[in-house]
């Protein structure tokens, strides 16, 4: 028998030995808690949403599911502890479109590669932004806004939950196309940027409707716009930045559920039928629409 053919019965061996084994594995999956990896602070639009969903899925797998909050480089701390975790579906993330696709065009050093680095499993939902000011800001239209930033140059700035997110985009998209400038702060969570907005030490924010609309009804925030092409049922009297001054702007956040590249897909088969069936419930995609998300499970 030749080297070739030596070869490739070892090979064949080798196969027979390791193929079957993810089968099992997935049908006996979870046999022990899932960590789920949030790579934002406590009270952001994706910390919610994980805690809505994740309950449902853990009832639905049988097994406790732990949320982890990582925040930290605009969500790229927490996203590579799951790329670099065993990709074994015990260790996975619920992140948004900056850390599992934007990051990737944005951070010269990032630790991962947004095109090979997931296992997608499914999008959770599809998240409106709206525009808020502070109140004490002279200012009740996107137009008002664009004029006193005009007027008033290098005084303005905006806050984000992290830079490279679609909170931090859609405020860079707006200033490029008014042709305005403001500076951008950027926090961990959009509770902290909260506490500097009511106080008026930063002026501007687009924030996710969740977290926002709390206190815009309570008067701490004035809202300006949605940042999507189409108005909210949340905020229905809200006209789109597009509408309010600034044609051709649309920014949609996005939500999704991701492994490890090479998580069995099996697993992540499982995980997409279970999340799916928890999307669809109807008390999850009330309280998902409640907070301006509109669930997906693709």
């Amino acid at each position: 028998m030749g080297s070739v053919s030596r070869g490739l019965l070892v090979a064949c061996g080798v196969v027979s030995l390791t193929a079957p084994s993810a089968e099992p594995a997935a049908q006996t999956y979870p046999s022990r808690p899932v960590r789920v990896i949030v790579p934002f602070g406590a009270g952001s639009i994706t910390d919610l949403l994980t805690r809505t969903v994740m309950p449902k899925l853990s009832d639905a797998l049988g097994q406790i599911i732990v949320v982890d909050n990582r925040p930290g480089a605009g969500g790229n701390i927490g996203t590579d502890l799951v790329v670099k975790s065993n990709p074994d579906g015990y260790t996975l993330t619920l992140g948004a479109a900056s850390t599992l696709a934007v990051n990737g065009f944005l951070f010269r050093n990032i630790p991962y590669d947004v095109a090979t680095a997931f296992a997608p499993i499914t999008q959770i939902a599809r998240v409106t932004n709206v525009l808020v000011v502070t109140p004490s800001l002279p200012v009740k239209s996107v137009k008002d806004l664009i004029a006193y930033a005009k007027a008033n140059p290098g005084k303005l700035s905006f806050a984000s939950a992290g830079a490279g997110g679609t909170i931090h985009l859609c405020g860079e998209m707006f200033k490029s196309m008014a042709g305005i400038r403001m500076e951008h702060i950027v926090y961990k969570a959009s509770p902290f940027a909260h506490v500097d907005l009511f106080s008026g030490q930063v002026q501007v924010m687009f924030d996710g409707i969740p977290p926002a609309l709390p206190h815009i009804r309570a008067g701490r925030l004035r809202a300006l716009a949605v940042a999507t092409a189409r108005r909210s049922q949340l905020l229905p009297e809200l006209p789109t930045v597009a509408e309010a001054g600034l044609p051709g702007y649309d920014v949609q956040g996005w939500n999704g559920f991701a492994g490890p590249a090479r998580t069995p897909k099996e697993i992540i088969a499982r995980l997409n039928r279970e999340t799916a069936r928890v999307l669809a419930m109807p008390d999850v995609r009330e309280q998902l629409l409640a907070m301006g998300a509109e669930p997906v499970g693709s």
